[in-house]
């Protein structure tokens, strides 16, 4: 294929005749015979206000200002000509792509972590109407990165979790706060469990100025719990409309809300190819710098930051658990002592993964021991290279001893 301009030249095989009317999508991409464009190219920057740029044939056509989309809708409403609109994905953006499908357009969900290679920020210059007429201009080239758009059951999956985190943050947040008054009287109270937690410190014995100090805290965290059941509740009541939640709980270290998690991130196991692409995508695998030489570094950190903390804290559970007898546990129990906890239960959570979604891939359930095997395996291949490097050093000494054996060869003058 051979782009000119604005026209789209297709060379066909020898033989091949061009066919007499256009596909629906060639009609999409091409019209007239100029070849231009039928779907017009615009970009949304979205924030506090929303920057609405169209371009064509690489000029600005028009611009727009507005405080929500539906002030857009003389741009992009019903009957208007139909459109690519791109747009950086944000949590605002499943709402905008609804609404922009509903309005007949195609919406264009941009991959934020590929925004810059469009040229977004270039010499220090980034604002709403530059942000929009870059991404616009990039719609007319067709070099989109687009990101995954969550099926609207894993939106509202997702959104549950938030509003069930922002309830714990804020009762740990209340707890935090009591232990601190308390420290301040001369009193350290006891560890217990959060949900527990104002039942008994209302049960130890306080100063009267201390308990009356810390009574509207106790009576915050109670009305959190109803609050927090509530929603846990509603959770449960989702997750068992999804069969793959409960099928990765049979995985070791994963409860309802790690597989909840999990399942509202990835939302479709089938659009990866490989476990380690997952691996990626959750930003669990080590970074790479291959400019002079191959060097790894910490895990990269991309992706959901609060799935991430639960498979930490998921295999956390795994390592601590001393009474569990499992492949994985004894995997990173070795690799504990070859490179300390933190890096084994970084690999760890990094195996977890894999292993959880080669269970939604093929819809079976935790087998201990094909885990065992492929953990047999990984030693095996890891002694035999022990072993190849061994003989490399022996050899390398054997050169050594010889060399030092041999006589030293004087030349005479």
């Amino acid at each position: 294929m051979r782009i000119r301009g604005a026209k789209v030249e297709v060379a066909l095989p020898s033989g091949a005749r061009a066919p007499d009317t256009p596909t629906r999508s060639e009609a999409q991409i091409t019209g007239g015979a100029e070849g231009r464009t039928t779907m017009r190219s615009v970009a949304l920057d979205l924030g506090r206000k929303i920057s609405f740029c169209e371009v064509a044939n690489g000029e600005v056509q028009s611009r727009a200002t507005a405080r929500s989309i539906d002030e857009l809708e003389r741009q992009l409403g019903r009957g208007t000509p139909p459109a690519r609109v791109a747009f950086e994905a944000c949590r605002e953006g499943w709402f905008i792509d609804r609404r922009l499908r509903e309005w007949g357009h195609e919406p264009l969900m941009v991959d934020t972590t590929r925004c810059r290679q469009l040229g977004i920020g270039q010499h220090r210059r980034k604002t709403d109407r530059i942000d929009a007429e870059v991404l616009a201009r990039a719609v007319e080239r067709g070099m989109i990165p687009l990101a995954h758009v969550l099926s609207p059951a894993r939106q509202q999956l997702r959104m549950q979790l938030g509003v069930r985190r922002a309830l714990v943050k804020t009762r740990a947040g209340y707890v935090a706060s009591i232990r601190s008054v308390a420290r301040a009287h001369g009193k350290s109270l006891p560890s217990c469990m959060a949900y527990n937690f104002a039942a008994r410190t209302r049960g130890i014995e306080l100063v009267p100025a201390l308990a009356a100090l810390i009574e509207p805290l106790l009576i915050l965290i109670e009305q959190v719990n109803v609050q927090l059941a509530v929603v846990e509740q509603e959770l449960d009541r989702q997750s068992s409309t999804e069969p793959v939640v409960q099928l990765l709980q049979t995985a070791p270290g994963v409860g309802a809300v790690v597989s909840a998690a999990f399942v509202s991130v990835v939302d479709d196991a089938h659009r990866f190819d490989s476990a380690h692409q997952v691996q990626a995508y959750l930003g669990l695998v080590p970074s790479e710098n291959t400019s002079v030489q191959r060097r790894l570094g910490a895990i990269t950190r991309e992706g959901n930051r609060y799935l991430r903390a639960l498979l930490i804290e998921a295999a956390w559970s795994i390592f601590k658990h001393k009474n569990a007898d499992d492949p994985m546990r004894a995997w990173a129990l070795s690799l504990a002592a070859r490179r300390g906890k933190r890096v084994a239960v970084v690999g760890l959570a990094r195996r977890l993964v894999g292993v959880m979604w080669a269970l939604w891939r093929d819809g079976t359930v935790y087998e201990p021991a094909r885990v065992g095997l492929a953990s047999a395996r990984g030693h095996q291949e890891h002694a035999q290279s022990l072993e190849l490097q061994a003989a490399a050093l022996a050899t390398a000494a054997s050169k050594v001893r010889r060399a030092r054996r041999s006589p030293t060869v004087t030349v005479a003058r």
